[in-house]
Formats: C-alpha cells, structure tokens, sequence
C-alpha cells in the first residue's frame, strides 16, 4: 500500500553530556563498534553529567545507573551507554536521578558519575548514545567535533 499521506519529517537528538563526538564505529567494544544494538555516535565526556537528549520517557534504567532507555512520543528508542564495561563497577560512582515510567524533557538530569573513579578503575568514559528500533529511518546524520550537553544537536533522524 502507498502512504501517499505520510510526511517525510526529521528529528532531533541532542548531547546527553558535554563531549567530543567520537563515530560509533571507532567505539572500541563490538557490540557498538558494530552496531549490534543499532546506529548512533559516542561521546568521549568532558564531566560526569548525562541529560536528556529527547522529551520522552524513561523505559529503562539499569541498576547500576550505567544505562539509560528511553522512548519519545513517537516511538523512537534511544539507549545511552555511560561508559564501557561500566556494569563491572557495580553502580560505584553513579547517581541516578529517574526511574522508569519517568517523564523527561531535553536537558533533564538523568545521571551523574564520577569522571575520574571510572578512569581510574580501569574503564572507559566514552558514552555510546544508540538508536535502538532505527530500521523504519531513511537516514541517519551523525554530527562531529565538541558538543555541549543539552544543546547541541549530534543526530539528526530522516523518516520517510
């Protein structure tokens, strides 16, 4: 059936945290190096702070309060990834401030952590930040370079 009635419209995603953008391919664990959860960037994080990057809601939040799920009103998924192999640290340096059900508006405080605890156990800051039911987009624009939390745009998302 042809949708001759369904509008071609974009999205916005903005920086959940203040960083450096970093192509998701370059992430060095192959579960997003590859995508295996979906297309997105990463940010290499300048402070220990993740906002929202979208109005939505909170569909999950792990434990540990290294990972964040969340959907917007249109259905749109979005998974950020505080760090890797953060789960190790067994929610030692994070601060949660939602819960699931949460409703949330771009900027809103979602996590803090402590930059330097993870650094120096050993892990790794950078933040993937993933689309996770991205098969319906037509295209994906991936910005580059320093973004600032809860301002700059890093994804544009093309449905058709």
């Amino acid at each position: 059936m042809l949708n001759f009635f369904k509008k071609k419209r974009t999205e916005k995603i903005i920086a959940p945290m203040t960083g450096e953008i970093v192509p998701i391919e370059n992430v060095p664990d192959k579960v997003f190096s590859e995508k295996m959860l979906g297309d997105g960037v990463a940010i290499d994080p300048d402070e220990g702070v993740v906002v929202s990057p979208v109005d939505g809601e909170i569909v999950s939040i792990f434990p540990t309060n290294h990972a964040v799920g969340l959907k917007t009103k249109d259905g749109l998924e979005i998974l950020i990834h505080i760090g890797l192999d953060t789960v190790e640290l067994k929610g030692k340096g994070f601060k949660g401030y939602v819960e699931q059900n949460d409703k949330v508006k771009k900027g809103d405080l979602l996590v803090e952590f402590d930059i330097d605890y993870v650094k120096g156990e050993g892990k790794s800051p950078i933040t993937p930040v993933v689309i996770t039911n991205g098969d319906e987009l037509k295209d994906i624009i991936k910005n580059s370079g320093k973004v600032e939390k809860g301002e700059d745009e890093i994804i544009s998302l093309i449905y058709e």
